[in-house]
């Protein structure tokens, strides 16, 4: 095992006039392997939501659990009806299977061939042709690389077009130049999937002939990042959760006031609390010496759990936080960007100014807080560790 990881972020746009979109991405993954499938059913609407969901989840499930891709092609095909127009039984899908983030296995039918870009420029992997059943596959085994950057898409990418016929002068190879322009700019798998995505709204005019669907997976160093956040419910647990706190590697981020005046007193050092205006409804930040970043509590982490739900999803706030100089932008840079293993301190200790029946904050609020950014940001592909105390 080595110190890789996979920063993975997928973005869709819906057929003009639909409401669920004929394409899905499914991850699957354990400590060693990781299932992405990116598959896109037969047409448009209803009936190609549930192909290619069943298609992605099918095959995801199956080679997590080391079957072979024969083995997934041949289940899908008994498992879906056939379509009577077009006598085809299953999406087409992109799989890429990561193991031990040291190999990629690339298995395509009828995608988009996936792009490979290496060092900012494509890379012309090998592929070999294998037929199961009457379909063509290709596979691939590609030994990753830090950069690598994995590009898979749904044929509602290339030749995007306000028109009716196919827009020749956007085609593959004119992706992969968009995409090497970009590349390196140091945005996450999510900011890339969605520009490329973005490109292809422009080019439909807004009104997409076709879903269209692009999962990015990024092969990048693990970068640990820890917070705290609350004081412990017993006071003299406040040592050890400070000793368990600054001796993990990596960034470290406080939110709190109480919390931070602990650290300070552990640290031995003063703590210079913000003494600026509120920005966009977020108290100032303060700053503490040996601490990366020091924020309020429950209202920036309020934002932030706002901001990791959009990120996940539409990612239309990104311009909001990425710029931003407020505790909570600062936040989910630190987070969303640079983190890939995210360790969670929090204490269980009662704020008794949050005890006001008019005020909207409350123990078990903060309690759902972690509970919810955690799961969104193992959504994201990050590894997340809570402790308690």
């Amino acid at each position: 095992m080595n110190d890789l990881c996979a920063d993975i972020g997928y973005k869709s746009i819906l057929h003009a006039g639909e409401q669920l979109c004929g394409d899905h991405v499914d991850i699957a993954s354990d400590d060693n392997s990781t299932v992405i499938v990116l598959a896109d059913g037969l047409g448009s609407g209803v009936k190609a939501s549930i192909l290619s969901t069943l298609t992605s989840k099918i095959i995801s499930t199956m080679m997590a659990e080391g079957l072979s891709v024969e083995d997934c092609v041949r289940t899908i095909a008994a498992t879906l009806p056939v379509d009577s127009k077009h006598g085809v039984a299953y999406s087409t899908f992109t799989i890429v299977h990561l193991m031990n983030n040291t190999y990629a296995d690339v298995i395509q039918y009828d995608n988009p061939q996936l792009i490979l870009l290496r060092n900012g420029q494509n890379y012309d992997y090998p592929t070999q042709e294998m037929i199961v059943g009457d379909k063509k596959i290709l596979r691939s085994r590609i030994r990753l690389e830090e950069g690598d950057l994995f590009i898979a898409m749904s044929d509602g990418c290339p030749h995007a077009s306000a028109e009716e016929a196919y827009n020749m002068d956007w085609t593959r190879d004119d992706i992969i130049r968009f995409m090497e322009t970009i590349s390196l700019a140091g945005y996450n798998a999510k900011t890339l999937s969605t520009m490329l995505i973005d490109e292809c709204w422009s080019l439909y005019a807004g009104e997409p002939r076709d879903d269209a669907t692009a999962c990015v997976i990024a092969i990048r160093k693990r970068e640990p990042m820890n917070i705290l956040f609350g004081p412990p419910s017993d006071p003299d647990d406040a040592e050890r959760m400070m000793n368990l706190f600054f001796s993990k590697e990596g960034k470290h981020i406080i939110c709190g006031g109480t919390t931070a005046s602990i650290a300070a007193k552990h640290l031995r050092v003063p703590l210079r609390t913000g003494s600026g205006e509120m920005v966009g409804g977020i108290p100032p930040t303060s700053e503490l010496e040996g601490v990366d970043l020091v924020t309020e509590g429950v209202i920036t982490m309020s934002r932030v759990v706002e901001y990791a739900h959009d990120f996940i999803g539409e990612n239309a706030q990104y311009e909001t936080w990425s710029y931003g100089r407020d505790g909570a932008s600062m936040i989910c840079r630190l987070l969303f960007e640079e983190a890939t293993d995210i360790n969670f301190y929090v204490g269980r200790a009662v704020n008794p100014a949050h005890q006001d029946p008019n005020l909207p904050i409350n123990f078990h609020i903060k309690m759902r807080l972690v509970d919810e950014l955690s799961e969104a940001l193992r959504t994201m592909g990050k590894r997340v560790k809570i402790s308690y105390f």
